[in-house]
């Protein structure tokens, strides 16, 4: 299967390897700066980044391992990890909070040490939207902290949590006025442009459209994205047929015996028959278990 340049000229962001095209390459690293910067405006100003290890090991020899898309640090020492969700899965905000206790523990120092730390950010850019915001079309910039519930003021700023629901995000061309607008546009709509908008002026936008430009790929770049690219295509697949099937069984698990249970049912269905037809395709079990949020020993034993 070759690309077809006449329908898409640049790099696809929400594969594996367009993401890291953009955001995960040291030649490129300038893009994850305004990116970051565009997200975090208000709070910070990153001046330069350093791309750390991502693949992180459990304190045990059998505790599960972390792969973050990309984990960075910035000129002052904190850390950010910085995920493209292409799916949804079951335990997605555990996995999360999980996924920020490596660039914590990590900072622990041998011997004498006062528990300081530096700040966490976990970033997730998501190809969907959760259950309990679906309703609110215009919520899609969350950033969490550790809050005072009664206080109603956060408790601990040096952990944050910003999650992008992508779907939500409907601006057009002309409605574009901040930074942060026309990063979301731009990974929101790639794939389908021709050329660089004329809203997009800003010199950061001339570097990613000449990184994304799928013409300027050499041939192992390019073999490499079309697999990338049918691992993205096959998964939405799968996740589609899953969703039909799974909202049936739930609808008519939830009419006998309760909507929530029902759901909960046909959830944890999707993600088997999702798993069941990744691990059919030949993709790597620990995808797998990133893409569903299953274990290795379920996914195993399908």
């Amino acid at each position: 299967m070759g690309i077809d340049y006449l329908k898409e000229r640049y790099v696809n962001p929400y594969t594996d390897f367009g993401f890291k095209r953009l955001f995960g390459n040291e030649i490129s690293k300038d893009l994850l700066i305004s990116f970051l910067n565009a997200l975090l405006h208000e709070e910070q100003h990153i001046v330069d980044i350093t791309y750390l290890r991502n693949e992180h090991l459990g304190v045990l020899e059998k505790d599960r391992k972390a792969v973050f898309d990309v984990y960075c640090e910035n000129d002052k020492g904190e850390k950010f990890i910085v995920e493209m969700q292409k799916a949804e899965q079951q335990f997605f905000k555990d996995r999360s909070v999980f996924y920020s206790t490596f660039p914590i523990r990590e900072q622990a120092l041998r011997g004498e040490w006062d528990y300081k730390l530096k700040a966490v950010y976990t970033i997730g850019i998501l190809n969907f939207v959760f259950d309990e915001n679906r309703e609110d079309e215009n919520y899609y910039h969350h950033e969490i902290k550790l809050m005072d519930i009664n206080k109603k003021e956060v408790f601990y700023d040096k952990l944050t949590f910003i999650y992008l629901e992508m779907p939500k995000f409907t601006k057009t061309e002309t409605e574009l006025e901040t930074l942060f607008d026309k990063w979301m546009y731009v990974l929101k709509n790639l794939p389908r442009l021709m050329e660089r908008p004329v809203a997009l002026q800003e010199r950061i936008f001339e570097r990613v459209f000449r990184v994304a430009e799928i013409a300027k790929f050499n041939k192992n770049e390019l073999v490499e994205y079309e697999e990338s690219l049918k691992v993205f295509r096959d998964l939405n697949n799968v996740i589609n047929t899953a969703e039909q099937k799974g909202e049936t069984r739930g609808e008519a698990r939830g009419r006998a015996e309760g909507r929530a249970e029902g759901r909960a049912e046909g959830e944890r269905k999707k993600a088997l028959d999702i798993a069941r037809n990744l691990k059919s395709s030949g993709l790597p079990v620990e995808d797998i278990a990133k893409f569903t949020g299953l274990t290795l020993n379920e996914i195993s034993n399908l």
